[in-house]
């Protein structure tokens, strides 16, 4: 047996939502039947779950405990080129404070308790019990990966599980003021447009909008580049009919902003974005 298909069963026994990695830490991709995100993006629901099509797609909302699904053809071919086994802190009941790096490591370990704790290629994995939304930056070094997440599996890591500190709760209600004020700071005017809307419904230009903050956010390296790719993609789909909303823009500044992006090189970004278009 595959030796990622037989930890990600070892897992889901446990109760562990799990799905396969590909090289690079990144889910696979959605399949055919989802392409162009047909099947309603289902990663951005709340509630986890395969779309209709039978392969593992859709990063954390495809992760499972149903050993039937894992070991299925489809699973299997993916597991055959999977890099990694994740899992879905949320679904396990946990969350996972992400330090990437030993500046993390010491803040946490000066202001955090005490807990199971799994090391990583760069720092350490916290794992708490509980649950709460997930958030990338919530200060340097730091994120955290609950609900809507998916997280490496490192191991079992050490320590006993302890629950989940209001200090974690507080970074990511901090972190969400932040961006509320990014938000409403944003000035750059939408497109004018005035070509005829191809989009098939508003909730077509809002997926656009969640699966652009999605990518923003996680972005693990390359963050100026990916927000100009993002920039460039969302307005090259939706820029020119005139149903891009100035609230739209303030959505795609905040998700680069949080990510440690200044409001001056988010403006830039759109603004050469535009002008790779021309518009």
């Amino acid at each position: 047996m595959n030796t990622h298909l037989h930890t990600a069963l070892s897992l889901a026994g446990s109760g562990v939502p799990v799905l396969p990695l590909r090289v690079g830490k990144l889910p696979f991709g959605n399949c055919p039947a989802c392409a162009a995100n047909a099947c309603g993006g289902r990663p951005h629901m709340k509630t986890p779950g395969p779309c209709m099509c039978p392969l593992p797609c859709h990063g954390w909302a495809a992760a499972t405990t149903d050993p039937t699904v894992l070991s299925s053809a489809p699973w299997t071919a993916a597991w055959q080129r999977a890099g990694a086994v994740a899992y879905h802190p949320g679904g396990a009941g946990v969350t996972v404070v992400d330090l990437d790096d030993a500046d993390a490591i010491a803040w946490a370990r000066e202001t955090l308790p005490s807990t199971r704790t799994v090391a990583t290629t760069r720092g350490e994995h916290w794992i708490y019990v509980g649950t709460m939304r997930s958030m990338n930056g919530v200060r340097a070094g730091v994120d955290i990966k609950s609900l809507m997440s998916y997280a490496r599996w490192r191991g079992p890591g050490t320590g006993i599980l302890a629950d989940l500190p209001d200090t974690v709760r507080a970074l990511a209600e901090k972190k969400s003021t932040v961006v509320r004020s990014a938000r409403q700071a944003v000035t750059v005017p939408a497109p004018a447009g005035g070509e005829k809307c191809r989009h098939r419904s508003p909730a077509y230009l809002e997926r656009g909008i969640v699966m652009a903050e999605q990518r923003i956010t996680d972005a693990t390296s390359g963050v100026h580049a990916t927000v100009y790719r993002t920039f460039l993609a969302v307005l090259s789909a939706h820029g020119r009919c005139g149903c891009l909303a100035e609230a739209h823009i303030a959505r795609l500044f905040a998700a680069a902003q949080a990510k440690g992006e200044s409001p001056r090189h988010c403006t830039a970004a759109w603004s050469n974005a535009l002008t790779a278009l021309g518009m």
